[in-house]
């Protein structure tokens, strides 16, 4: 609502054609046109107009947008980055600037863009900005940006937490199992039901889609898709026309869909902040899921993390993988565990985190929608 009055206070003054009123800076192209949908169904009554810039989509029918103004930008930082310097769009006018998922695009590498994008912005202006974990990088680029700040915390910002509304299963299996069991898990389910299906890789994400394929309406999700391609997977999915979606985490956070009963981590993430926001796909807006998990020897450094996620929602921890956290199963987890004055701090990332890049717009973990993460919001107005 306060975005959408100063758009029409602005639009009093300044014609929507000098450049927008609001900017919404988004990690990926899917993320920034799921809220260009809402942004569409929210200025629909009011006349608000909204566009959205993305990599990966021809230019020219962007930039015809932004020519016949827009009160509304949401933007990916590469794809406005480019424009911006191409000299099609001003930003002086912008004084309501949202910066959504912020870890999420500096752990994509997006700060040097970003930063180049608000010194076009007046100083003068509200800036909200969203995260869901405050490393070290995350509250340098807050301080770096945001004057006098109110700091607003969702959750438990202490520890990383799973959806109890999530019935987990882990599976401690070997690799030769994997194949027989998804399809146990699959046939459990009422037919049409939407799941999702994680791999580490895009190669054994193409391979699996292809043998579910015999037997199930599934389809493959990452980077080396087409912009084409992933669109209409998605659409399929979404539609239930085609139920079963594997995917690399690409599809972790921030696609907002529907009804997805269950997630399958076919290869366990990179870490249990990963396995926290795949899961986070299931169990969502009050509605309840399942999530199976199969884990291996080669993920018993995750075994004591995974082990307190287990705990912390309530769920039943299988003996061996007890057994590997006894054994000394500790710190593979990208990010160090928090402490109460330095959540996921400072710089402890361990093993690094993969991403799919898409035209220059990596598309890596996703967040929004409502994961099951905690998250937190900074907002100012100077």
């Amino acid at each position: 609502m306060p975005m959408g009055a100063k758009c029409q206070q602005k639009r009093l003054q300044h014609n929507s054609r000098e450049g927008p009123t609001v900017l919404v800076l988004s990690p990926t192209r899917e993320l920034a046109t799921q809220i260009q949908d809402e942004a569409i169904k929210f200025g629909r009554s009011s006349r608000i107009s909204s566009t959205c810039l993305y990599g990966g989509a021809p230019k020219g029918p962007q930039l015809r947008e932004l020519e016949r103004g827009a009160d509304i930008v949401v933007a990916t930082p590469g794809r406005l980055n480019d424009i911006l310097e191409m000299n099609r769009v001003s930003l002086h006018q912008v004084s309501y600037l949202v910066l959504d998922e912020a870890d999420r695009m500096l752990d994509m590498g997006f700060e040097p863009q970003i930063r180049k994008i608000v010194k076009q912005i007046p100083p003068k202006r509200q800036t909200l900005m969203y995260t869901a974990t405050w490393p070290r990088e995350v509250r340098k680029i807050a301080s770096d940006l945001l004057a006098n700040p109110v700091q607003v915390n969702i959750g438990n910002t202490d520890q990383l937490v799973a959806n109890k509304s999530i019935t987990q299963h882990v599976e401690v299996i070997p690799h030769m199992e994997k194949s027989r069991r998804l399809d146990q898990i699959l046939r459990s389910q009422d037919p049409g039901s939407k799941s999702i299906i994680f791999c580490s890789t895009k190669r054994m994400c193409d391979q699996l889609a292809r043998n579910l394929s015999r037997q199930y309406r599934a389809s493959a999700i990452h980077g080396d898709k087409s912009q084409a391609e992933r669109d209409s997977v998605l659409n399929d999915f979404r539609s239930g026309r085609c139920p079963v979606l594997v995917a690399t985490d690409v599809a972790a956070r921030g696609l907002d869909i529907k009804d997805i009963r269950v997630v399958v981590n076919y290869d366990f993430p990179t870490g249990v902040e990963d396995y926290v926001h795949r899961i986070g796909r299931t169990g969502r807006a009050g509605a309840t899921g399942s999530a199976y998990t199969f884990f291996g020897d080669q993920d018993s450094k995750y075994a004591s993390d995974l082990v307190k996620i287990l705990e912390g929602a309530n769920q039943s921890v299988p003996p061996q993988l007890k057994e590997m956290a006894l054994r000394g199963g500790y710190g593979g987890r990208s990010r160090r565990w928090a402490s109460s004055d330095d959540s996921y701090g400072g710089q402890g990332y361990g093993a690094k985190r993969s991403t799919d890049s898409f035209n220059n717009n990596n598309f890596g973990n996703q967040a929004g929608g409502g994961s099951s993460f905690h998250s937190r919001c900074v907002s100012v107005s100077v």
